[in-house]
């Protein structure tokens, strides 16, 4: 593939040529920032957190023997499925999704099955699956590209199937179909792990190369020559644009070269500004590669030796919020990359995003029409296009930023940054 050729060139063209020198010297002056609210993504990751728990719930209900779950086998789940309520009125709140009804043999308790919309839009969904199959093939296998021995452990994949869109059965529906593409093996810890069959320079292209491509500007004929280096997109919150300071260094920052996530970077010095930006271009490929361009904390850090991250990898998020945002809401630590979004919404929505959607329209519904009957709720709306049922939401709301030469956090303290608790 000629993009794949000449990023190789364009990178190794400029290493040599600087590596030992100007490359691995610390001469940018960072300053330090404080941490500033975003009130719109925290909304969009407050709503998606009910509708994660919301489908997860739904694909136990279908892998279990008899079409239904019992309350008390899901007492437990809370923190699981990242709730702040208990699971039993989770699944009460919406009863367009989940149908109550008592137990066959224990009247007293509660159990729950899929209502008919539920299983008409888990029909679309695995329909869905199976048309983009490709498209999450190529992301599957960029993961492992990213992987220093590209393998990954299945208890790491595991949490991280619905922010990758991978099918809730991938490992017996998927991976099997793809013999050349992945083999599961057992690590030499005894874990089972999913391993790259072969590589793929086709899929070799992060998401920043692709987007520039695109744009064709001459910035990027001018990267591909080796002669320049890509910048990435930023999008500061008020007041952080004017400021001299974080001006001055964001430019330094982005003069440094771009090393490709799928580029060896074992010959790279750890403490350099330069492995700093190769470690944002790891975190941006990351997220670039999910379905919601976000995840959770602690599924990277799950993954950060293999994917060569800092042991304190989260400061990379604080430290660079115009191209990334870190939210503390629902009791965890979610981060996301901002470009991803646009007036409150995804900029550009996987046809699995939209599907989920769908979820999400028919879950605010049941709020609606709880307690006043099913037959209220029209099927057909769940039928229709998501942009015919959603209404965009406020433009991103945030708060004023301070700016020192010092260390200012404000309201993420240092212990939430190197925290363990998601």
């Amino acid at each position: 593939m000629k993009l794949r050729s000449t990023i190789h060139y364009g990178f190794s063209s400029i290493i040599p040529k600087f590596f030992h020198h100007r490359l691995q010297c610390r001469g940018i002056v960072k300053v330090r920032l404080k941490w500033v609210k975003n009130r719109s993504l925290d909304h969009i990751i407050d709503t998606e957190t009910d509708l994660k728990a919301a489908c997860l719930l739904k694909d136990a209900i279908k892998r279990s023997s008899g079409g239904f779950l019992a309350s008390n086998s899901i007492a437990n789940w809370q923190k699981l499925l990242g709730l702040t309520i208990p699971v039993l009125r989770f699944m009460r709140r919406y009863p367009t999704l989940f149908d109550e009804f008592p137990h066959p043999k224990y009247p007293s308790l509660p159990c729950f099955r899929l209502t008919d919309t539920a299983l008409m839009l888990h029909s679309q969904e695995e329909s869905m699956h199976q048309t983009n199959e490709p498209d999450t093939v190529e992301r599957l296998c960029k993961v492992l590209m990213m992987m220093k021995t590209r393998m990954v452990p299945l208890q790491s994949l595991s949490p991280l199937k619905w922010d990758l869109g991978l099918p809730d059965d991938y490992h017996k529906t998927l991976i099997p179909k793809y013999p050349d593409h992945f083999r599961v093996i057992k690590a030499s810890n005894g874990l089972p792990c999913l391993k790259l069959g072969e590589w793929r320079e086709e899929f070799a292209v992060s998401a920043l190369q692709e987007s520039n491509e695109r744009g064709d500007g001459g910035e990027y004929r001018e990267f591909k020559r080796g002669k320049s280096a890509l910048a990435f997109p930023m999008s500061f919150p008020r007041g952080y644009g004017a400021q001299k300071k974080v001006k001055a260094w964001m430019e330094e920052f982005q003069k440094l070269p771009y090393i490709s996530p799928y580029e060896d970077s074992r010959q790279i010095d750890p403490n350099s500004e330069l492995m700093e930006k190769r470690v944002v271009g790891v975190l941006h490929e990351f997220l670039s590669l999910t379905i919601h361009k976000k995840t959770k904390r602690n599924y990277l850090r799950s993954l950060s030796e293999e994917l060569n991250l800092p042991f304190k990898f989260t400061r990379i998020f604080t430290r660079y919020p115009g191209i990334f945002y870190l939210s503390l809401k629902c009791k965890t630590t979610t981060v996301a990359i901002k470009e991803g979004y646009r007036r409150g919404k995804l900029a550009t929505p996987h046809p699995i995003a939209r599907i989920r959607e769908k979820y999400n329209y028919v879950m605010r519904t049941g709020l609606l029409y709880r307690g006043k009957g099913m037959n209220m709720m029209p099927k057909e709306d769940v039928l229709l296009d998501v942009g015919e049922n959603t209404t965009e939401q406020e433009e991103s709301v945030e708060e004023e930023p301070d700016i020192d030469d010092e260390c200012n956090k404000g309201e993420i303290s240092e212990e939430d940054l190197d925290s363990d608790e998601d």
